[in-house]
């Protein structure tokens, strides 16, 4: 593996603003480079040559580094996703066709001023997660060759950790843009369901299939989520991105409470190595803020089962079969074995696996439910190439322990690197949350590589920190002062939305308290005021986002939410009164809060 190398995006940014690079002179040398790791690493099926290139180069001739915000960014994609004039082939000849328009994704990436570099190698029709099962070859590990570089989007993890691409498109289904970040020390991104468009995507599973990210830093993931998570209108499974889960929710986590399976359903395999690095990344989120809760994970585990189990197996054969039928050699026995019950899987085994799965959704969704997000290793132990030939499918079967049910299940995950194992290969771990907290995870991951300072591909030590944003999921935090606080008279307008008590503190001491005219129910109003101020007792709540539009709306005049100051020194939204509504109102500042104010009447 070359020792160093810098393409990070920032990196490329700064050459070409300064003339030091142009986009032919850094990927004609790119594309170099990659033909000479080619014979070894059997990353590229399709490597683009210099003319194929060119109108790509002549596109961005009539632009300037400033115009597009990934100017000359070398990427590459993973070869079931389209690319205009080049054949995509999901690692099968006789599946292989020519697109005339590039995957949706891919063109945003041109439009942005990113260069494709090629298609990269793939476990057949994206089915495993070792990279192994290729007729274009295996494809081993950037750092030890004995081990495999994990799949099924094995060559676009390859690109980014040799060096050859700033980021990499893959895909993800069971786990295909997670497994091959761990094993690479690697970024990866595996977006909520629909969040990136899946136009141009040769599907696995349609109803669950995510294009991801592989990158060197969350930070640069989550750049290139916020340039590219739109609503397509010609992908059935598109979703729109709230806005909760914009580029500014990326920042630095506040307390956090996180979920770690119980210690009896942890799975390492057998490797001892395994327990010891994820009880570090643990303690390390911990020393982030994090309090950590164990959880059931069997639900987890079941729902996982199901993808290979039930009727997902007929989905993905929706897609080879009829190749299978009409020519069974032109597909790998590995997968026409992983397909082979597909064809006897009937509708009413299909309605019972999606009923068993919803039962299980309910109660993961339970679980997720007081939490920010979860922690799990990436994978349980690596395995050698020597393994996976021996025992194909149980080994591919242990990689995915802990990715298998995530789609299933709707969730958004990023596997971050964590550690370096003794014998120099990396280690990960995976931390994952509600659909839609994507900026949320990547937050707390860019805080873990920080924290564990490991150097990024190509021996790059990480950036500074350019965010002061707190870190925002789909959790919205209010300071509650009165009829609201726990227990009183409308506490139950929040706990109906789904809120939960985060903590009772005191506001910073600039406010006074004043219980309003009129009622029922009495009312308070908190103001802040440049003298005389005190501390006032408060509550700070959690509730749904989607939730609090409907709770702003039911506030009564001269009440409104807006920024109130903690004892801490941090500001959070809150109940303010307007200074009009103080007519005929009492000054009760003097008590430090409303419920001792309460208390005195009775």
């Amino acid at each position: 593996m070359p020792k160093t190398f810098d393409l990070r995006l920032a990196t490329l940014r700064a050459a070409y603003r300064e003339g030091r690079a142009t986009p032919r002179q850094l990927i004609a040398g790119l594309r170099d480079k990659a033909a000479a790791l080619n014979p070894d690493y059997r990353l590229f099926i399709h490597l683009l040559s210099l003319e194929e290139l060119e109108p790509y180069f002549a596109a961005l001739d009539e632009q300037s580094p400033e115009a597009l915000p990934l100017y000359g960014i070398p990427f590459a994609i993973k070869d079931n996703i389209d690319l205009a004039g080049i054949p995509t082939t999901a690692a099968c000849p006789a599946f292989a066709y020519t697109p005339e328009t590039s995957a949706t994704l891919v063109q945003q990436l041109i439009d942005l001023g990113a260069i494709p570099l090629g298609k990269t190698n793939l476990d057949q029709f994206a089915t495993g997660l070792n990279g192994t099962r290729s007729p274009y070859g295996e494809c081993r590990n950037s750092v030890l060759p004995e081990y495999p570089s994990g799949g099924s989007s094995a060559g676009s993890s390859l690109a980014v950790a040799l060096g050859v691409a700033s980021f990499a498109l893959g895909t993800d289904t069971a786990g295909s843009g997670r497994v091959p970040a761990a094993l690479n020390g690697l970024l990866g991104l595996k977006p909520s369901k629909g969040l990136l468009s899946n136009t141009g995507l040769v599907p696995a599973c349609r109803t669950l299939d995510c294009i991801t990210y592989f990158t060197a830093s969350a930070a640069e993931a989550s750049e290139l989520l916020g340039l590219t998570a739109r609503l397509d209108p010609l992908d059935g499974y598109s979703r729109a991105n709230p806005a909760w889960n914009d580029t500014s929710a990326f920042g630095t986590p506040k307390p956090f409470r996180f979920g770690v399976p119980r210690a009896d359903q942890l799975e390492f395999f057998g490797c001892h190595e395994g327990p010891v690095l994820f009880t570090d990344a643990l303690d390390q989120l911990k020393a982030l803020g994090g309090e950590a809760r164990e959880i059931d994970f069997a639900p987890f585990l079941e729902a996982a089962r199901l993808l290979y189990e039930g009727p997902w197996v007929a989905e993905r054969y929706s897609v080879a079969g009829e190749l299978i039928e009409r020519d069974p050699q032109a597909v790998l026995p590995v997968i026409r074995d992983v397909l082979a019950k597909a064809p006897g899987a009937t509708a009413v085994q299909a309605f019972r696996a999606q009923y068993r799965l919803q039962e299980l959704k309910a109660q993961c969704d339970v679980i997720l439910a007081d939490l920010d997000c979860v922690l799990t290793p990436t994978i349980g132990r690596p395995v050698t190439l020597d393994e996976l030939h021996a025992e194909p499918v149980k080994r591919n079967s242990d990689l995915g322990y802990y990715t298998n049910f995530m789609n299933l299940l709707d969730y958004a995950a990023v596997a971050v690197p964590s550690a370096i194992m003794g014998n120099g290969l990396p280690w990960g771990v995976t931390l994952f949350g509600r659909a839609f907290t994507d900026q949320y995870l990547l937050g707390v991951a860019d805080a873990l590589q920080r924290r564990h300072n490991l150097p990024l591909t190509g021996g790059n030590a990480i950036a500074p920190s350019s965010s002061a944003n707190a870190a925002r999921n789909d959790r919205a935090r209010l300071v509650v002062c009165g009829a609201h606080l726990n227990g009183l008279a409308l506490n139950w307008q929040l706990r109906q939305r789904g809120a939960r008590l985060l903590r009772a503190t005191q506001s910073a001491p600039a406010y006074k308290l004043y219980a309003l005219a009129g009622g029922p129910p009495l009312r308070p109003g908190m103001l802040r005021v440049a003298d005389g101020g005190v501390a006032i007792e408060v509550e700070v709540w959690e509730l749904p986002s989607a939730e609090l539009g409907s709770f702003l709306t039911g506030i009564p005049a001269p009440l409104g939410l807006g920024k109130v100051q903690l004892e801490d020194g941090s500001w959070e939204t809150g109940f303010i009164c307007d200074p009009w509504g103080l007519e005929g109102a009492e000054d009760i500042s003097r008590f430090g809060g409303w419920r001792a104010w309460l208390q005195s009447r009775s």
